[in-house]
């Protein structure tokens, strides 16, 4: 048997009288690699999406590619309100799968769908309806203004099928059906590319709309893998999903999605909120400011695709040891985890740095873009290793169920730290882009040397969410 097929259906077929020595057995047979392939492969999609949204915008323009970068600042915020729902029933769900716990997945999954719809409902109407004041923070000028006000009313009115699809990812990985959402990324890309083509460059008799084409073809994509994505999660779950059971909130599950889920997107929103406003500090060094930080952020999503994967990967496999009561064998593989991601991580940005002129050149011709963001990709060799650290130790205290430590850490750094040296070194000193570079990679490091001692510090081992009464059996004999 393959293993990812055998990491689906292993758990399924122990008998929950004697979970505890075969369920430590079965886990412990399951590689995190056989977890984290399909989600690499996903991320990777994920990321190749983005990137070839800004490939192809620009072939419009610098401009085109400037103004959307900006509004995808707004919008990531809005994704990780979603996180937070989507977040926390990851982490309960898998902790469940591992306690062998049924029902208990599919009520969760229930309430945490319903959640997302009702934020995606209200996050949707808020783009629609404030999107002027909204971009009105980034004093734009009117061309860059008419390209962001299109994309935002388009990809931000459809946020809310973003909110389902992002949930359902997660609810399916978490079950260990990560090849569905590789599948699915693999399609969505697939038509993106297409749509992208169609519309800018007017191929086969369709009209050339340049960003409002991208963002047609971004709202569309993200329905059809929505649609894909419920027919998947019917055939996965394992205790079906009545309609009415959506719309019955039930205060147990609710409580332990959002344990983790408040915590876990509050760390993901400081962060991005931070972002933010570095953004609004970028744009006051002018329009070749905002086209570097887009491709060069594009070039470091790439790089830390890997870290992302294993992240993902960490996340499901740590929240099924614990949930299981395997918490020193889930102890020490969360390190393995983390020496692989680094290798590769640092590898890639090192081979970024030494070729950075000629992969800013594949964007464009700007001289002066080429050259800040060649040295910005020099201080990405040092900034990666602190943020893979982060991205693979957050979540595997996340899974665990230590969610409340690295959004406190991080709110002090990101805003203490990222926001205030970036402003300090970026703007007050005129470093620009460099100084703001220098900032975030002071904010990285701190927070990933604190991230390491909160886990070293096994804490984390008393704060599961599932109760077993098998879990202190396996507990000790890990």
């Amino acid at each position: 048997m393959k293993k990812q097929d055998q990491y689906n259906h292993s758990l399924s077929e122990i008998d929950g009288s004697a979970q505890s020595e075969e369920t430590k057995a079965t886990l412990q047979k399951i590689s995190l690699f056989a977890i984290t392939w399909p989600i690499l492969i996903e991320v990777s999609l994920q990321t190749l999406m983005q990137f070839v949204d800004v490939f192809m915008l620009s072939f419009v323009s610098d401009e085109a590619v400037a103004a959307i970068g900006v509004v995808n600042q707004i919008l990531i915020i809005s994704i990780v309100l979603f996180n937070f729902a989507a977040m926390g029933c990851g982490v309960v769900v898998a902790q469940f799968v591992g306690a062998r716990k049924p029902k208990d997945v599919s009520a969760t999954i229930a309430n945490a769908m319903f959640m997302n719809l009702l934020f995606g409902v209200v996050i949707s109407g808020i783009l629609i309806f404030f999107r002027e004041p909204l971009l009105g923070i980034f004093d734009l000028t009117p061309e860059l203004l008419e390209y962001a006000n299109i994309y935002m009313l388009i990809v931000g009115g459809s946020m809310f099928i973003q909110a389902m699809v992002i949930t359902i990812f997660s609810v399916l990985q978490a079950q260990g059906n990560t090849k569905d959402v590789m599948y699915v990324s693999i399609g969505m890309n697939i038509l993106n590319i297409i749509g992208n083509y169609l519309f800018i460059f007017g191929a086969l008799g369709v009209p050339q709309l340049g960003v409002m084409g991208v963002a047609i073809s971004t709202a569309a994509c993200r329905l059809l893998a929505m649609l894909v994505l419920f027919y998947l999660l019917y055939k996965r779950v394992e205790v079906k999903i009545k309609i009415r059971e959506y719309f019955m909130l039930k205060g147990e599950y609710v409580k332990k999605i959002l344990k983790i889920g408040i915590p876990g997107a509050g760390e993901h929103l400081s962060h991005n909120a931070s972002q933010l406003l570095i953004t609004v500090f970028i744009t006051i060094l002018g329009t070749v400011a905002l086209s570097t930080r887009v491709y060069t952020l594009n070039y470091a999503w790439v790089i830390t695709t890997f870290s992302m994967a294993m992240s993902k990967g960490m996340q499901i496999y740590i929240g099924q040891l614990v949930g299981a009561g395997l918490t020193n064998y889930a102890y020490k593989r969360m390190f393995r985890g983390l020496r692989i991601s680094l290798l590769v991580a640092v590898s890639g940005a090192i081979i970024l740095a030494v070729f950075g002129e000629f992969f800013l050149g594949l964007f464009t011709s700007d001289q002066e873009i080429i050259a800040i963001g060649a040295i910005l990709l020099i201080i990405g060799v040092f900034i990666e290793p602190g943020r893979t650290t982060n991205m693979v130790v957050i979540s595997a205290l996340r899974a665990a169920g230590d969610a409340r430590y690295p959004v406190i850490v991080g709110i002090i750094s990101m805003w203490g730290i990222s926001v205030t040296l970036a402003y300090f070194l970026g703007i007050y000193l005129g470093w620009g882009l460099i100084g703001v570079w220098i900032a975030l990679l002071a904010d990285e490091w701190i927070r990933a040397i604190l991230m390491l001692f909160r886990w070293r510090s096994r804490k984390w081992q008393s704060m599961g969410l599932v109760e077993d009464e098998k879990g202190e059996e396996a507990r000790s004999s890990a």
